[in-house]
């Protein structure tokens, strides 16, 4: 179940050079998103205050990206404005998968992802407002399932 990690450095201005780690999404886990109704979401403000929505439309565009639709989101996309982090907790009992999936998040409201997810979710649920696009590049994946690997990182 563990899959290789890619790892690459980011310029950033506080710091000279940061390390992030990419995660892949495994083959368990792409098939637990078929099985969810509603995915937790979890950002936090700059200042370290916390939010949790539940989200219907999450999509997985490759191991790596994961394509979150904002219908009705306000203090989520404001928490991540202004802070480009989140976290989606994953559960399905049915095939015992149970983890959370952090990442980096880039808001969209144009371009060639945005228009893609748009007509694709309109094809789905043609009212649906579909504001914007937010795409999470998986950087981590934890084990949520109870057990002695409880915690750890899965890639």
């Amino acid at each position: 179940m563990l899959n290789r990690q890619i790892v690459f450095f980011l310029f950033n201005r506080k710091h000279r050079h940061q390390v992030y780690h990419m995660a892949k999404l495994t083959s368990d886990l792409k098939q637990a998103f078929n099985n969810i109704k509603l995915f937790p979401l979890a950002t936090s403000s700059d200042t370290g205050i916390p939010n949790v929505v539940p989200v219907k439309f999450v999509f997985i565009e490759n191991d790596d990206e994961l394509w979150i639709i904002d219908n009705f989101m306000s203090k989520t996309l404001k928490n991540m404005t202004q802070n480009p982090q989140a976290a989606l907790y994953v559960y399905a009992s049915d095939i015992n998968v149970c983890c959370q999936i952090k990442g980096n998040v880039s808001i969209q409201t144009s371009g060639n992802k945005y228009d893609r997810m748009r007509n694709n979710i309109h094809k789905i649920l043609p009212d649906a407002p579909a504001k914007s696009l937010v795409v999470m590049n998986v950087t981590d994946i934890y084990q949520c399932a109870p057990g002695i690997y409880a915690g750890e990182r899965i890639c």
